[in-house]
């Protein structure tokens, strides 16, 4: 893992919309945790999206630069998907917005997954079946990326998709809370910033 930044944020309650928030502000400097192959690496392990012995046979078979190439890769999937996403949130998708999705299709089509039965303790039959994935090259680290992007789309209500109100806030969130009142990234963060702002706004009023 990555120890020269922070640990990234997981605050959007929804994969997808974690993954835009790898490049955020959450104090005064802005912070992208995806900035090269390590950053790429440290960020999957952390929103655990690819087994951390994936993350290291990967890391030790690829060639100088292989894995920083990937990580520009990523980030320019990320732009793309951002762009869709401030472009239709606050709306129910449409059978026409799919016509925007064919560059995350293809990436899907890319994608080596298989089902194996395997042994597990513990369970009346001694067996599970699991969903796998054929780790050919350091490219397939972007797919477990498309897959929580695409369960995204599918899953998540896209009138509750937001934008942190925080004023220099750029993260996003799937608002689940019940009468979807939700306002801020974190109440820890921007939500507390907002009070203060507030309370030093009314004292200031009433000077």
């Amino acid at each position: 893992m990555d120890h020269s930044k922070p640990d990234a944020l997981f605050l959007a309650d929804a994969a997808g919309l974690d993954f835009l928030n790898s490049v955020a502000t959450p104090a005064s400097t802005p912070i992208d945790w995806i900035d090269s192959g390590d950053g790429l690496l440290s960020w999957l392990e952390q929103a655990r999206l690819v087994p951390a012995e994936t993350l290291a046979a990967l890391k030790a078979q690829a060639l100088p630069g292989e894995l920083d190439s990937v990580a520009g890769q990523a980030r320019d999937l990320r732009e793309w998907f951002r762009k869709f996403v401030r472009e239709h949130k606050g709306r129910s998708l449409a059978a026409a917005d799919l016509r925007h999705l064919e560059r995350l299709n293809r990436l899907l089509e890319r994608d080596e997954k298989f089902q194996q039965l395997v042994k597990v303790d513990g369970t009346a039959q001694g067996f599970e079946l699991r969903t796998m994935r054929r780790w050919r090259s350091t490219d397939s680290l972007l797919f477990p990326i498309a897959e929580a992007l695409a369960t995204f789309i599918s899953d998540e209500d896209f009138s509750y998709v937001k934008a942190c109100e925080g004023a220099q806030c750029t993260l996003l969130f799937a608002d689940h809370t019940r009468g979807h009142a939700r306002r801020w990234c974190s109440m820890a963060l921007c939500g507390n910033r907002a009070k203060v702002a507030a309370h030093r706004q009314r004292q200031k009023m009433q000077q």
